[in-house]
């Protein structure tokens, strides 16, 4: 049974990282200080350093945290069903909700600076990458392997057709995001890109 005294400090530290949070994808993390954390989760610079030994095991924490985020995804790139009359209406609908999840403003910041961190934090860009976005090709490539299995689809190579789904539906926004600092995509975008880049792909592996 949790006691007070661990229930405040379970709070204290959830209050901590999403204030470092907010602070590290405004600021980055050369530009942010345990100051700013602490004004902004309103403890003192000492509560942070004793729930967060340094900068780079909170900056660590922010990141890997993001991660657990994708079990959703995971769970919908997982559920296309083995219906050949609607293959493509259902590849839509995953492709409009993957491309709504990955291109929302805060994903978008958050890629941004990891990649700006990547020279830095080698390591954590590789961990963030591997427990995220490579969890949901692995998904989709078995997606796409129980599609061919049933004659839905003709995929021999089914993590490369995954990456080629990717890349169809998120090279436009996030390329653009990336180099131009915008975030926000209206839903007509995404239907649109959603909608081509399916007719693409089963043009492909249909």
């Amino acid at each position: 049974m949790e006691t007070q005294d661990e229930g405040r400090s379970a709070r204290k530290r959830r209050a901590i990282t999403e204030a470092a949070t907010q602070v590290f994808l405004s600021k980055g993390y050369a530009g942010t200080s345990m100051d700013d954390v602490a004004r902004l989760a309103a403890v003192s610079k000492q509560t942070v350093y004793k729930h967060f030994t340094d900068k780079d095991g909170l900056f660590t924490e922010v990141v890997l945290a993001t991660t657990s985020r994708v079990d959703a995804m995971i769970d919908l790139v997982a559920d296309v069903p083995l219906d050949a009359a609607a293959l493509e209406a259902n590849l839509v609908r995953l492709a409009r909700e993957f491309l709504t999840a990955l291109t929302q403003p805060q994903v978008l910041r958050l890629r941004r600076l990891v990649i700006a961190s990547a020279d830095t934090f080698p390591e954590l860009g590789t961990a963030w990458y591997e427990q995220g976005f490579e969890r949901v090709l692995a998904t989709l490539a078995a997606t796409f392997a129980r599609l061919t299995e049933h004659g839905l689809l003709q995929v021999r190579e089914p993590l490369l057709a995954a990456q080629h789904f990717a890349g169809l539906l998120l090279w436009i926004p996030v390329n653009r995001a990336m180099f131009t600092g915008g975030t926000a995509f209206e839903p007509a975008e995404c239907e649109h890109l959603a909608t081509a880049g399916v007719r693409t792909f089963l043009a492909a592996y249909g």
